[in-house]
Protein backbone atom coordinates (compact mmCIF):
# COMPACT_ATOMS: atom_id res chain seq x y z
CA UNK A 1 0.00 0.00 0.00
CA UNK A 2 1.28 3.31 -0.84
CA UNK A 3 2.59 5.45 2.10
CA UNK A 4 0.01 8.93 2.88
CA UNK A 5 1.45 11.41 4.51
CA UNK A 6 -0.11 11.96 7.93
CA UNK A 7 -1.87 15.72 7.16
CA UNK A 8 -3.53 13.23 4.56
CA UNK A 9 -3.73 10.85 6.51
CA UNK A 10 -5.64 12.48 9.35
CA UNK A 11 -7.20 15.38 7.54
CA UNK A 12 -10.61 16.10 9.61
CA UNK A 13 -13.75 14.30 7.99
CA UNK A 14 -16.36 15.90 9.92
CA UNK A 15 -16.77 19.31 11.43
CA UNK A 16 -16.83 18.22 14.63
CA UNK A 17 -12.81 16.62 14.36
CA UNK A 18 -11.52 20.54 13.66
CA UNK A 19 -10.32 22.68 15.91
CA UNK A 20 -9.84 26.01 16.30
CA UNK A 21 -12.65 27.67 14.09
CA UNK A 22 -15.49 27.19 16.23
CA UNK A 23 -16.95 30.05 15.02
CA UNK A 24 -17.19 29.75 11.55
CA UNK A 25 -18.42 26.24 12.01
CA UNK A 26 -20.94 26.88 14.43
CA UNK A 27 -22.63 28.90 11.31
CA UNK A 28 -22.24 27.02 8.26
CA UNK A 29 -23.97 23.92 10.51
CA UNK A 30 -26.72 26.42 11.36
CA UNK A 31 -27.50 27.10 7.59
CA UNK A 32 -26.99 23.55 6.73
CA UNK A 33 -29.80 22.47 9.02
CA UNK A 34 -31.66 25.22 8.01
CA UNK A 35 -31.66 24.97 4.28
CA UNK A 36 -29.89 28.38 4.06
CA UNK A 37 -26.63 27.30 2.27
CA UNK A 38 -25.42 30.56 0.21
CA UNK A 39 -24.02 30.09 -3.50
CA UNK A 40 -20.77 31.32 -3.30
CA UNK A 41 -18.52 31.55 0.18
CA UNK A 42 -14.77 32.96 0.42
CA UNK A 43 -12.70 31.11 2.72
CA UNK A 44 -9.72 33.44 3.73
CA UNK A 45 -7.09 32.14 6.29
CA UNK A 46 -2.96 31.70 6.82
CA UNK A 47 -1.68 28.33 5.28
CA UNK A 48 -2.88 25.29 7.38
CA UNK A 49 -5.63 26.96 8.98
CA UNK A 50 -8.61 24.32 7.58
CA UNK A 51 -9.64 26.41 4.74
CA UNK A 52 -9.87 23.48 2.04
CA UNK A 53 -10.61 20.82 4.73
CA UNK A 54 -13.37 23.02 5.75
CA UNK A 55 -14.16 23.47 1.87
CA UNK A 56 -14.47 19.92 1.22
CA UNK A 57 -16.65 18.81 4.81
CA UNK A 58 -18.96 21.91 3.67
CA UNK A 59 -19.20 20.00 0.04
CA UNK A 60 -20.15 16.92 1.18
CA UNK A 61 -22.38 17.88 3.75
CA UNK A 62 -24.46 20.26 1.03
CA UNK A 63 -24.85 16.55 -1.05
CA UNK A 64 -25.16 14.41 1.67
CA UNK A 65 -28.01 11.90 1.77
CA UNK A 66 -28.04 11.80 5.83
CA UNK A 67 -26.58 14.31 6.91
CA UNK A 68 -27.03 14.61 11.22
CA UNK A 69 -27.03 17.72 12.82
CA UNK A 70 -25.23 19.55 9.34
CA UNK A 71 -22.83 16.92 9.39
CA UNK A 72 -21.91 14.64 7.01
CA UNK A 73 -22.82 11.01 7.95
CA UNK A 74 -19.65 9.73 5.65
CA UNK A 75 -21.67 6.60 4.89
CA UNK A 76 -23.89 7.26 1.91
CA UNK A 77 -22.98 6.66 -1.60
CA UNK A 78 -22.23 10.76 -1.99
CA UNK A 79 -20.20 10.76 0.87
CA UNK A 80 -17.63 7.60 0.16
CA UNK A 81 -17.80 8.31 -3.46
CA UNK A 82 -16.63 12.50 -2.41
CA UNK A 83 -13.92 11.19 0.08
CA UNK A 84 -12.52 8.54 -2.24
CA UNK A 85 -12.46 11.47 -5.37
CA UNK A 86 -14.16 9.43 -7.53
CA UNK A 87 -17.17 11.65 -7.42
CA UNK A 88 -17.58 14.18 -10.49
CA UNK A 89 -20.06 16.49 -9.11
CA UNK A 90 -17.19 18.01 -6.68
CA UNK A 91 -14.51 19.62 -8.42
CA UNK A 92 -11.26 21.06 -6.70
CA UNK A 93 -9.35 23.35 -8.65
CA UNK A 94 -5.92 24.94 -8.31
CA UNK A 95 -5.87 28.86 -8.89
CA UNK A 96 -2.16 28.88 -8.88
CA UNK A 97 -1.75 26.35 -11.86
CA UNK A 98 -5.08 27.36 -13.36
CA UNK A 99 -5.57 30.68 -13.72
CA UNK A 100 -5.83 31.72 -17.05
CA UNK A 101 -9.38 32.50 -19.02
CA UNK A 102 -9.77 29.55 -20.60
CA UNK A 103 -9.76 27.70 -17.36
CA UNK A 104 -12.35 29.73 -15.94
CA UNK A 105 -14.63 29.41 -19.54
CA UNK A 106 -14.35 25.56 -19.23
CA UNK A 107 -16.48 26.08 -15.95
CA UNK A 108 -18.76 28.34 -17.31
CA UNK A 109 -19.88 25.32 -19.93
CA UNK A 110 -19.65 23.29 -17.23
CA UNK A 111 -22.32 24.92 -15.12
CA UNK A 112 -24.78 24.74 -17.50
CA UNK A 113 -25.21 21.07 -16.91
CA UNK A 114 -27.11 19.18 -14.14
CA UNK A 115 -24.91 17.39 -11.76
CA UNK A 116 -24.79 13.57 -12.81
CA UNK A 117 -25.31 12.26 -9.42
CA UNK A 118 -25.10 14.63 -6.26
CA UNK A 119 -28.03 17.33 -6.05
CA UNK A 120 -25.71 20.44 -6.64
CA UNK A 121 -22.36 20.87 -8.38
CA UNK A 122 -20.21 22.41 -6.20
CA UNK A 123 -16.66 24.06 -7.38
CA UNK A 124 -13.65 24.24 -4.85
CA UNK A 125 -11.24 27.00 -6.09
CA UNK A 126 -7.88 27.19 -3.99
CA UNK A 127 -5.91 29.96 -4.26
CA UNK A 128 -7.97 32.05 -5.91
CA UNK A 129 -6.05 35.10 -5.78
CA UNK A 130 -3.67 33.78 -8.14
CA UNK A 131 -6.47 34.18 -11.00
CA UNK A 132 -5.58 36.59 -13.61
CA UNK A 133 -7.71 39.76 -14.34
CA UNK A 134 -9.22 38.30 -17.33
CA UNK A 135 -10.02 35.14 -15.35
CA UNK A 136 -11.90 37.31 -12.59
CA UNK A 137 -13.92 39.15 -15.50
CA UNK A 138 -14.77 35.55 -16.62
CA UNK A 139 -15.85 34.09 -13.65
CA UNK A 140 -17.77 37.37 -12.08
CA UNK A 141 -21.03 37.14 -14.03
CA UNK A 142 -20.82 33.20 -13.37
CA UNK A 143 -20.62 34.17 -9.37
CA UNK A 144 -22.90 36.45 -9.79
CA UNK A 145 -26.09 34.32 -10.62
CA UNK A 146 -25.14 31.04 -11.25
CA UNK A 147 -27.88 28.06 -11.59
CA UNK A 148 -30.04 26.86 -9.06
CA UNK A 149 -27.49 23.54 -8.78
CA UNK A 150 -24.39 25.27 -9.08
CA UNK A 151 -22.16 26.50 -5.44
CA UNK A 152 -19.05 28.14 -5.62
CA UNK A 153 -16.38 27.63 -2.64
CA UNK A 154 -13.36 29.81 -2.91
CA UNK A 155 -10.49 29.63 -0.53
CA UNK A 156 -7.23 32.29 -0.60
CA UNK A 157 -4.92 33.59 1.61
CA UNK A 158 -4.19 36.90 0.59
CA UNK A 159 -7.88 38.28 0.38
CA UNK A 160 -6.56 41.62 -0.90
CA UNK A 161 -5.89 40.80 -4.05
CA UNK A 162 -9.27 39.72 -5.36
CA UNK A 163 -11.49 42.70 -6.57
CA UNK A 164 -14.14 43.92 -4.59
CA UNK A 165 -16.70 42.68 -7.09
CA UNK A 166 -16.38 39.30 -6.23
CA UNK A 167 -15.85 39.83 -2.74
CA UNK A 168 -18.66 41.20 -2.95
CA UNK A 169 -20.81 38.69 -3.89
CA UNK A 170 -19.42 35.90 -1.33
CA UNK A 171 -19.84 34.87 2.18
CA UNK A 172 -16.89 35.71 3.35
CA UNK A 173 -15.38 33.43 6.24
CA UNK A 174 -11.78 34.31 8.20
CA UNK A 175 -10.04 31.25 9.76
CA UNK A 176 -7.81 32.66 12.42
CA UNK A 177 -4.15 31.16 13.36
CA UNK A 178 -4.84 28.27 15.79
CA UNK A 179 -3.52 28.41 19.22
CA UNK A 180 -0.85 26.19 20.70
CA UNK A 181 -3.09 24.46 22.72
CA UNK A 182 -5.81 23.66 20.13
CA UNK A 183 -2.44 21.93 18.10
CA UNK A 184 -1.18 20.09 20.53
CA UNK A 185 -4.90 18.58 21.62
CA UNK A 186 -4.63 17.56 17.70
CA UNK A 187 -1.24 16.51 17.46
CA UNK A 188 -2.15 14.25 20.94
CA UNK A 189 -5.01 12.78 19.06
CA UNK A 190 -2.71 11.68 16.31
CA UNK A 191 -0.04 10.25 18.08
CA UNK A 192 -2.46 8.18 20.39
CA UNK A 193 -3.43 6.66 16.95
CA UNK A 194 -0.13 6.42 15.72
CA UNK A 195 1.23 4.90 18.46
CA UNK A 196 3.77 7.55 18.98
CA UNK A 197 5.29 8.17 22.22
CA UNK A 198 6.04 11.96 22.91
CA UNK A 199 6.61 13.98 25.27
CA UNK A 200 4.74 16.97 26.33
CA UNK A 201 7.57 19.54 25.96
CA UNK A 202 8.04 17.81 22.77
CA UNK A 203 4.16 18.65 21.59
CA UNK A 204 4.52 21.98 23.34
CA UNK A 205 7.73 22.84 21.37
CA UNK A 206 6.03 21.42 17.78
CA UNK A 207 3.25 23.42 18.40
CA UNK A 208 5.03 26.88 18.89
CA UNK A 209 7.24 26.08 15.44
CA UNK A 210 4.15 25.87 13.45
CA UNK A 211 3.23 29.06 14.37
CA UNK A 212 -0.68 28.73 14.24
CA UNK A 213 -0.74 26.21 11.09
CA UNK A 214 -1.74 22.79 11.45
CA UNK A 215 -0.58 21.01 8.60
CA UNK A 216 3.21 22.58 9.93
CA UNK A 217 2.72 21.56 13.01
CA UNK A 218 1.47 17.24 11.65
CA UNK A 219 4.66 17.71 8.82
CA UNK A 220 7.16 18.56 11.71
CA UNK A 221 5.62 15.45 13.39
CA UNK A 222 6.33 12.89 10.56
CA UNK A 223 9.25 14.23 10.29
CA UNK A 224 10.42 13.20 13.80
CA UNK A 225 9.80 9.60 12.96
CA UNK A 226 11.09 9.50 9.69
CA UNK A 227 13.94 7.67 11.67
CA UNK A 228 12.43 4.73 12.17
CA UNK A 229 11.57 5.38 16.18
CA UNK A 230 8.05 6.35 17.49
CA UNK A 231 9.22 8.01 20.73
CA UNK A 232 9.88 11.67 20.58
CA UNK A 233 11.39 14.13 22.89
CA UNK A 234 12.27 17.90 23.06
CA UNK A 235 15.85 17.96 22.14
CA UNK A 236 15.19 15.54 19.01
CA UNK A 237 12.11 18.17 17.85
CA UNK A 238 15.05 21.30 18.13
CA UNK A 239 17.56 18.77 16.24
CA UNK A 240 16.06 18.15 13.51
CA UNK A 241 14.02 21.38 12.75
CA UNK A 242 17.53 22.80 13.16
CA UNK A 243 17.27 25.00 15.97
CA UNK A 244 20.87 25.37 17.56
CA UNK A 245 21.31 24.38 21.04
CA UNK A 246 20.25 26.82 23.38
CA UNK A 247 23.51 27.27 25.69
CA UNK A 248 25.22 28.58 22.23
CA UNK A 249 22.43 31.37 22.25
CA UNK A 250 22.07 32.10 25.27
CA UNK A 251 25.82 31.94 25.87
CA UNK A 252 26.03 35.00 22.79
CA UNK A 253 22.89 37.31 23.83
CA UNK A 254 24.92 37.20 27.09
CA UNK A 255 28.14 38.29 25.31
CA UNK A 256 26.50 41.23 23.43
CA UNK A 257 24.16 42.25 26.57
CA UNK A 258 27.80 42.43 28.06
CA UNK A 259 29.76 44.11 25.58
CA UNK A 260 31.82 41.25 25.71
CA UNK A 261 33.55 40.82 21.97
CA UNK A 262 35.92 38.23 22.52
CA UNK A 263 33.93 35.86 24.20
CA UNK A 264 31.26 36.19 21.75
CA UNK A 265 33.80 35.28 19.08
CA UNK A 266 34.52 32.43 20.78
CA UNK A 267 31.15 31.28 21.06
CA UNK A 268 30.65 32.25 16.93
CA UNK A 269 33.80 29.00 16.81
CA UNK A 270 32.44 27.17 18.76
CA UNK A 271 28.73 26.72 16.69
CA UNK A 272 31.19 26.75 13.30
CA UNK A 273 32.26 23.69 14.92
CA UNK A 274 29.84 21.47 15.06
CA UNK A 275 28.81 22.88 11.52
CA UNK A 276 25.92 24.92 12.28
CA UNK A 277 24.49 27.24 9.28
CA UNK A 278 25.46 31.03 10.17
CA UNK A 279 22.01 32.39 8.91
CA UNK A 280 19.97 29.81 10.84
CA UNK A 281 21.74 30.55 14.12
CA UNK A 282 21.69 34.43 13.39
CA UNK A 283 17.63 34.05 13.02
CA UNK A 284 17.50 32.12 16.20
CA UNK A 285 20.01 34.69 17.73
CA UNK A 286 16.88 37.65 16.98
CA UNK A 287 13.90 35.38 17.87
CA UNK A 288 16.11 34.93 21.45
CA UNK A 289 16.38 38.90 21.60
CA UNK A 290 12.62 38.76 20.80
CA UNK A 291 11.43 36.41 23.61
CA UNK A 292 13.88 38.31 25.72
CA UNK A 293 11.67 41.27 25.27
CA UNK A 294 8.49 39.86 25.28
CA UNK A 295 9.26 38.71 28.56
CA UNK A 296 10.19 41.82 29.77
CA UNK A 297 7.39 43.29 28.85
CA UNK A 298 4.89 40.44 29.46
CA UNK A 299 6.73 38.47 32.22
CA UNK A 300 5.44 34.87 30.21
CA UNK A 301 7.02 33.03 27.36
CA UNK A 302 6.04 29.54 25.62
CA UNK A 303 8.62 27.62 23.90
CA UNK A 304 10.73 27.46 27.19
CA UNK A 305 10.97 25.12 29.96
CA UNK A 306 11.32 26.43 33.67
CA UNK A 307 15.66 26.48 33.54
CA UNK A 308 15.37 28.15 30.04
CA UNK A 309 13.02 30.99 31.20
CA UNK A 310 15.48 31.98 34.35
CA UNK A 311 18.09 32.60 32.59
CA UNK A 312 16.25 34.77 30.17
CA UNK A 313 15.31 36.45 33.24
CA UNK A 314 18.83 36.82 34.28
CA UNK A 315 19.57 38.53 30.85
CA UNK A 316 16.27 40.89 30.72
CA UNK A 317 17.57 42.26 34.09
CA UNK A 318 20.79 43.41 32.51
CA UNK A 319 19.81 44.75 29.07
CA UNK A 320 16.45 47.82 29.12
CA UNK A 321 14.24 47.44 26.62
CA UNK A 322 15.40 49.84 23.83
CA UNK A 323 18.31 48.07 23.87
CA UNK A 324 16.87 45.28 23.25
CA UNK A 325 14.90 46.91 20.04
CA UNK A 326 17.96 48.68 18.41
CA UNK A 327 19.38 44.54 18.61
CA UNK A 328 17.01 43.19 17.34
CA UNK A 329 16.96 45.99 14.55
CA UNK A 330 20.87 45.40 13.86
CA UNK A 331 20.68 41.85 13.59
CA UNK A 332 17.96 41.85 11.14
CA UNK A 333 20.24 44.72 8.97
CA UNK A 334 23.31 42.08 9.70
CA UNK A 335 21.21 39.17 8.35
CA UNK A 336 20.28 40.75 5.57
CA UNK A 337 23.72 41.74 4.84
CA UNK A 338 24.82 38.20 5.11
CA UNK A 339 22.24 36.64 2.74
CA UNK A 340 24.21 38.80 -0.38
CA UNK A 341 27.52 38.36 0.72
CA UNK A 342 30.00 35.74 -0.53
CA UNK A 343 32.13 36.04 2.60
CA UNK A 344 29.19 35.22 5.09
CA UNK A 345 31.74 34.29 8.07
CA UNK A 346 33.49 37.38 7.99
CA UNK A 347 30.44 39.87 7.84
CA UNK A 348 28.88 37.88 10.21
CA UNK A 349 31.37 37.96 13.12
CA UNK A 350 32.21 42.08 12.41
CA UNK A 351 28.82 42.70 12.77
CA UNK A 352 28.43 40.81 15.72
CA UNK A 353 31.87 42.58 17.14
CA UNK A 354 30.04 45.86 16.14
CA UNK A 355 26.99 44.80 18.39
CA UNK A 356 29.12 43.92 21.14
CA UNK A 357 30.48 47.59 21.22
CA UNK A 358 28.35 49.86 20.21
CA UNK A 359 25.45 51.37 22.72
CA UNK A 360 22.42 52.25 21.58
CA UNK A 361 21.78 54.94 24.18
CA UNK A 362 22.66 58.96 24.20
CA UNK A 363 24.53 58.61 27.04
CA UNK A 364 26.05 55.52 26.32
CA UNK A 365 27.33 56.59 23.20
CA UNK A 366 28.49 59.67 25.00
CA UNK A 367 30.33 57.79 27.16
CA UNK A 368 32.30 55.58 24.41
CA UNK A 369 33.23 58.80 22.63
CA UNK A 370 34.89 60.33 25.91
CA UNK A 371 36.99 57.45 26.30
CA UNK A 372 37.53 57.14 23.10
CA UNK A 373 39.29 60.57 23.38
CA UNK A 374 40.52 60.47 26.54
CA UNK A 375 42.28 57.78 25.49
CA UNK A 376 43.92 59.96 22.65
CA UNK A 377 44.52 63.14 25.24
CA UNK A 378 44.71 62.37 28.55
CA UNK A 379 42.01 64.13 29.89
CA UNK A 380 38.31 63.79 30.96
CA UNK A 381 35.64 64.96 28.19
CA UNK A 382 32.39 67.12 29.13
CA UNK A 383 29.75 65.04 29.47
CA UNK A 384 26.17 65.58 28.52
CA UNK A 385 24.01 67.09 31.50
CA UNK A 386 20.76 65.38 30.04
CA UNK A 387 18.32 65.61 33.06
CA UNK A 388 19.32 68.84 34.25
CA UNK A 389 17.75 72.29 32.43
CA UNK A 390 21.29 74.56 32.22
CA UNK A 391 21.73 77.46 34.05
CA UNK A 392 23.23 81.01 33.50
CA UNK A 393 25.74 82.31 35.49
CA UNK A 394 23.43 83.14 38.11
CA UNK A 395 21.72 79.74 38.28
CA UNK A 396 18.70 80.31 36.90
CA UNK A 397 17.37 77.98 34.15
CA UNK A 398 18.23 79.39 30.35
CA UNK A 399 15.06 78.94 28.41
CA UNK A 400 14.38 79.77 25.15
CA UNK A 401 11.39 81.60 24.17
CA UNK A 402 8.87 79.28 23.61
CA UNK A 403 9.53 77.70 27.16
CA UNK A 404 11.62 74.86 25.97
CA UNK A 405 14.90 74.53 28.18
CA UNK A 406 17.87 74.50 26.52
CA UNK A 407 20.54 71.67 25.98
CA UNK A 408 23.40 72.38 28.00
CA UNK A 409 26.85 70.71 28.40
CA UNK A 410 28.57 70.41 31.61
CA UNK A 411 32.12 70.62 31.73
CA UNK A 412 33.97 67.71 34.02
CA UNK A 413 36.68 68.11 35.29
CA UNK A 414 40.01 66.10 36.74
CA UNK A 415 39.81 64.84 40.21
CA UNK A 416 39.93 67.74 42.81
CA UNK A 417 41.32 67.53 46.20
CA UNK A 418 39.47 70.21 48.94
CA UNK A 419 41.01 72.99 48.33
CA UNK A 420 39.83 72.69 44.54
CA UNK A 421 43.49 71.88 43.24
CA UNK A 422 44.07 68.85 40.79
CA UNK A 423 44.64 65.63 42.33
CA UNK A 424 46.88 64.63 39.39
CA UNK A 425 48.98 67.81 38.71
CA UNK A 426 49.51 71.04 40.26
CA UNK A 427 46.57 72.68 38.18
CA UNK A 428 42.81 73.64 39.08
CA UNK A 429 40.13 73.63 36.26
CA UNK A 430 37.39 76.70 35.83
CA UNK A 431 34.09 75.83 33.43
CA UNK A 432 33.81 78.03 30.75
CA UNK A 433 30.65 80.22 30.48
CA UNK A 434 28.37 78.04 28.52
CA UNK A 435 26.78 80.64 25.56
CA UNK A 436 23.43 80.83 24.31
CA UNK A 437 21.71 81.82 21.25
CA UNK A 438 21.07 85.16 23.01
CA UNK A 439 24.01 85.90 24.51
CA UNK A 440 25.94 86.65 21.43
CA UNK A 441 26.33 89.69 19.60
CA UNK A 442 26.21 88.99 15.99
CA UNK A 443 27.29 91.34 13.18
CA UNK A 444 26.65 89.13 9.97
CA UNK A 445 22.78 88.76 10.06
CA UNK A 446 19.26 88.55 12.98
CA UNK A 447 19.61 85.89 15.68
CA UNK A 448 17.20 83.47 15.64
CA UNK A 449 15.23 81.77 18.75
CA UNK A 450 14.71 78.38 17.66
CA UNK A 451 18.59 77.58 17.23
CA UNK A 452 18.88 75.49 21.20
CA UNK A 453 15.51 73.66 19.86
CA UNK A 454 17.52 72.51 16.90
CA UNK A 455 20.60 71.44 18.98
CA UNK A 456 18.42 69.97 21.20
CA UNK A 457 16.31 67.69 18.38
CA UNK A 458 19.13 66.89 17.39
CA UNK A 459 20.73 65.14 20.37
CA UNK A 460 17.23 63.58 20.91
CA UNK A 461 17.60 62.02 17.77
CA UNK A 462 20.87 60.03 18.55
CA UNK A 463 22.83 62.69 16.35
CA UNK A 464 25.58 62.82 18.74
CA UNK A 465 28.65 64.32 17.13
CA UNK A 466 27.12 66.47 15.61
CA UNK A 467 25.23 67.66 18.10
CA UNK A 468 28.55 67.73 20.09
CA UNK A 469 30.43 69.53 17.26
CA UNK A 470 27.33 72.42 17.32
CA UNK A 471 26.55 72.54 21.07
CA UNK A 472 28.70 76.03 21.33
CA UNK A 473 27.64 77.72 18.24
CA UNK A 474 24.93 80.69 17.41
CA UNK A 475 22.45 81.01 14.82
CA UNK A 476 21.78 84.35 12.49
CA UNK A 477 19.47 84.44 9.73
CA UNK A 478 21.69 86.00 6.96
CA UNK A 479 18.79 86.14 5.12
CA UNK A 480 15.62 84.65 4.50
CA UNK A 481 16.43 81.77 2.58
CA UNK A 482 19.85 81.11 4.67
CA UNK A 483 20.95 80.77 8.29
CA UNK A 484 24.63 80.87 9.19
CA UNK A 485 25.85 79.05 11.89
CA UNK A 486 28.23 80.45 13.96
CA UNK A 487 31.17 78.81 15.26
CA UNK A 488 32.88 81.33 18.34
CA UNK A 489 35.70 79.08 19.08
CA UNK A 490 36.52 78.47 16.10
CA UNK A 491 35.94 75.38 13.45
CA UNK A 492 37.84 73.06 12.87
CA UNK A 493 39.03 70.74 10.28
CA UNK A 494 37.05 67.06 12.35
CA UNK A 495 34.33 69.33 13.26
CA UNK A 496 33.65 70.98 9.34
CA UNK A 497 33.98 67.37 8.02
CA UNK A 498 31.51 65.92 10.75
CA UNK A 499 29.14 68.28 9.82
CA UNK A 500 29.28 68.60 6.43
CA UNK A 501 28.54 64.48 6.33
CA UNK A 502 26.37 64.60 3.56
CA UNK A 503 23.55 62.79 6.50
CA UNK A 504 24.09 65.23 8.82
CA UNK A 505 23.86 67.56 6.71
CA UNK A 506 20.43 66.68 5.47
CA UNK A 507 19.05 66.31 8.85
CA UNK A 508 20.74 69.64 9.53
CA UNK A 509 18.42 71.35 7.09
CA UNK A 510 15.70 69.02 8.00
CA UNK A 511 15.69 70.45 11.56
CA UNK A 512 16.38 73.69 10.40
CA UNK A 513 13.65 74.51 8.03
CA UNK A 514 11.26 72.71 10.45
CA UNK A 515 11.62 75.45 12.96
CA UNK A 516 11.98 78.25 10.60
CA UNK A 517 8.77 77.12 8.45
CA UNK A 518 10.47 77.90 5.62
CA UNK A 519 13.23 75.81 3.23
CA UNK A 520 16.31 76.99 4.83
CA UNK A 521 19.89 76.53 3.44
CA UNK A 522 22.96 76.60 5.67
CA UNK A 523 26.72 78.45 5.70
CA UNK A 524 29.27 77.75 8.28
CA UNK A 525 30.86 80.76 9.97
CA UNK A 526 33.95 80.28 11.45
CA UNK A 527 34.42 83.70 13.76
CA UNK A 528 37.75 82.99 14.46
CA UNK A 529 38.70 82.74 11.24
CA UNK A 530 36.79 85.99 10.05
CA UNK A 531 37.79 88.12 13.04
CA UNK A 532 41.73 86.85 12.91
CA UNK A 533 41.82 86.12 16.24
CA UNK A 534 45.09 83.78 16.91
CA UNK A 535 44.42 81.57 20.16
CA UNK A 536 46.63 79.32 21.97
CA UNK A 537 46.00 75.20 21.81
CA UNK A 538 46.12 74.29 25.50
CA UNK A 539 43.12 72.07 25.57
CA UNK A 540 44.88 68.65 23.96
CA UNK A 541 42.50 68.88 20.83
CA UNK A 542 39.76 68.96 22.58
CA UNK A 543 38.53 72.12 20.69
CA UNK A 544 37.48 69.38 17.51
CA UNK A 545 34.36 68.73 20.13
CA UNK A 546 33.38 71.97 20.20
CA UNK A 547 34.24 71.95 23.96
CA UNK A 548 35.87 74.85 25.56
CA UNK A 549 37.78 74.05 29.07
CA UNK A 550 39.73 77.23 30.87
CA UNK A 551 42.64 75.72 33.10
CA UNK A 552 44.28 78.06 35.14
CA UNK A 553 47.75 77.03 36.69
CA UNK A 554 48.08 77.31 40.74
Amino acid sequence: MAYTALYRKFRPTTFSEMVGQEHIIKTLKNQLISGRVGHAYLFNGGRGTGKTTTAKVLARAINCLNPKDGEPCNECEICKAALNSSLTDIVEMDAASNNSVEDIRSIREEVNFLPTLAKYRIYIIDEVHMLSTGAFNALLKTLEEPPEHVKFILATTEPQKIPATILSRCQRFDFKTLSVDDIIKRLQIICDESNIIISNDALRTIAVLAEGGMRDAISILERCIQDGENEISEDKVKDLVGIPKLEFINKLVNNIVEYNPTDALLTINEVLDEGKDLDNFLWEVIKYLKDILLYKTCGSLQLYNSNELEQIKVISEKVSKDRLLALIYDLSELANSIKWSSQKQIVFQTGIIKVCINSNSLEDRVKALEESMSSKTGTTIASFATATPPLDNGGNDIKSNDGKARASFATATSPLNKEGKDINSNVKTTRAPIPTATSQKHNNGKSVDYWPNVINNLKQQGKVMLYTNLINTNAVEINDLVLGIEFPNGLTAFGKSIIEKPENMQELVKQVSIEAGKEMQIKLIDLKSTNNVQHESSNNGLEDLGININIIDN
